[in-house]
């Protein structure tokens, strides 16, 4: 898979109050780099605590579900679109299915 703004995870564990989630984020990238995820069930799988939305998003907990990362995912492509991370509190003011 191609990951799209690995930037994006790299400036959010670089925060201060951050740097715990910096060892899943790295490892999450590293492997979906490398996955050749064909569909949901298949991240599920992986990801047993991940939510699967529509529009082919998925959230990941992130720190003991301390953050959330939510990503979009073109099966066909083998491309995946970071589309938010952030805090718990910051995520219940988004809307993950459209973000």
């Amino acid at each position: 898979m191609h990951v799209i703004k690995r930037k994006t995870l790299i400036e959010f564990y670089s925060q201060p109050g951050h740097q715990d989630a910096k060892g899943f984020l790295e490892a999450w990238n590293n492997e979906a780099k490398h996955a050749q995820w064909i569909s949901p069930a298949e991240v599920k799988d992986r990801y047993p605590s991940a939510s699967i939305l529509k529009g082919n998003r998925v959230v990941f907990n992130v720190g003991g579900n301390k953050y959330r990362l939510v990503v979009k995912i073109n099966y066909g492509s083998k491309t995946v679109f970071v589309r938010f991370i952030g805090t718990h509190a910051e995520y219940d003011k988004i809307d993950a299915e459209v973000i």
